[in-house]
């Protein structure tokens, strides 16, 4: 069924209609303040809505998507992301969150060509590179895919980790933990990859 602007709109009109029914006060306390404990790094595609898959409330949540969840130095708008939830909001947690199945990925591993795509994705072709002959030793070409998109997100935290946003964090003392986690299309279960630094 397609949806146009206006559906969204009217969706929009009934949703907050039913919050004020349930709560009256509920955006009155929600414009108020912005103090979520978590930034969420994750990949922009329209399946893996954060607040969603994680059970999260609006205000809870601060969220930065982009294609194949890249954590770039030079990104500015990346940065810029993690400077404000770091130092401003102070979250407690950064959690990196790929999906398998990701069409980011998928483009690296067909070399398929797709535009100014291709120099945002440069950091997913080194990783091939660096681990085409262990990602080749997989039986299936999923599992093939899955695999890059779990070394993805391995990669992108170390971006994190490695980043002056965060390293001076911790030299301040700031608790503050980043996670690498992973999402499955198929059961809709996110994944912990067991790389969690604390500085």
């Amino acid at each position: 069924m397609h949806k146009s602007p206006g559906d969204l709109l009217a969706a929009n009109v009934k949703w907050s209609q039913d919050r004020t029914a349930a709560d009256p006060e509920y955006f009155q306390r929600l414009s108020a303040l912005q103090a979520p404990e978590f930034l969420w790094i994750g990949c922009s595609d329209s399946r893996v809505p954060a607040n969603v898959i994680t059970g999260l409330e609006p205000g809870e949540v601060f969220v930065h998507r982009n294609v194949a969840n890249i954590i770039y130095p030079a990104d500015l708008n990346c940065m810029s992301v993690l400077q404000f939830a770091v130092e401003l909001l102070q979250v407690k947690h950064i959690i990196v969150c790929g999906h398998y199945g990701c069409g980011g990925v998928r483009a690296v591993i067909d070399g398929s060509q797709h535009g100014l795509i291709e120099h945002w994705l440069a950091p997913v072709r080194d990783l091939f590179r660096e681990h085409r002959q262990e990602i080749e030793s997989f039986p299936t070409e999923k599992d093939r895919l899955d695999h890059l998109c779990e070394l993805n997100v391995l990669k992108q935290v170390r971006s994190a980790c490695e980043s002056p946003i965060v390293r001076s964090a911790w030299e301040r003392g700031q608790a503050l933990t980043v996670h690498g986690w992973i999402y499955g299309l198929d059961d809709g279960r996110l994944r912990n990859l067991s790389c969690s630094r604390a500085g």
